[in-house]
């Protein structure tokens, strides 16, 4: 029971942070313009779903561990199975497509600066990355905005950063939720080969 609890916590940290990644203000300013790479909500949906039917698996391990029925302890271990998978596959892919996400989010940023003159809506995304990430050009700042400061980063490399610590969560939480999916499934196999050896004593 403590452990399906645990199993309820964490699934609702799951969604709460595949939420937050979700709508995240920063992220969504960035990549909601026209033609944006959508690369990176892959894994962030793989969270939001994973961390949904994590907080509804939880009935079945509570109601087979009340009622000792293997058919339900059977269920949540194949539910837990399911969302490992998922889980596993939103930390991989966090951290092994995390060059491409990145390479793609700063070619759609190049571009918005290349066709800025001919596009006001591409205009508009370039100053929408200057402010939010407070950057401004590729790769030289000042050749774009003569007015910046010395220190002001080039928008290439203020992407990498903020798309990093991004992709990094993911892929922190994939695994590390991964873990306890792990021990999930391993205490309901031995709940339900006790159960089957209790009734077999009977």
């Amino acid at each position: 029971m403590q452990h399906d609890a645990l199993k309820k916590l964490c699934g609702s940290l799951v969604l709460a942070v595949g939420l937050w990644l979700m709508f995240d203000p920063k992220t969504d300013q960035l990549l909601n313009g026209e033609g944006a790479p959508e690369t990176f909500f892959i894994a962030v949906y793989i969270l939001i779903g994973a961390g949904g039917v994590m907080m509804l698996v939880g009935f079945f391990g509570c109601c087979g561990a009340v009622k000792e029925s293997q058919c339900l302890l059977a269920s949540f271990f194949a539910c837990l199975l399911v969302i490992f998978g998922a889980e596993v596959a939103a930390g991989v892919f966090g951290f092994m497509s995390k060059d491409k996400i990145i390479e793609d989010v700063q070619q759609f940023y190049s571009e918005s600066i290349l066709e800025s003159s001919e596009n006001s809506n591409r205009t508009a995304v370039a100053e929408i990355y200057h402010d939010v990430l407070n950057c401004c050009g590729v790769p030289m700042p000042s050749l774009l905005c003569p007015d910046a400061d010395e220190d002001t980063k080039d928008c290439l490399n203020a992407i990498m950063d903020f798309f990093n610590e991004k992709l990094y969560i993911i892929g922190y939480v994939g695994i590390g939720v991964a873990g306890v999916m792990v021990i999930g499934m391993i205490f309901s196999m031995v709940l339900c080969c006790a159960i089957r050896n209790n009734r077999e004593v009977i």
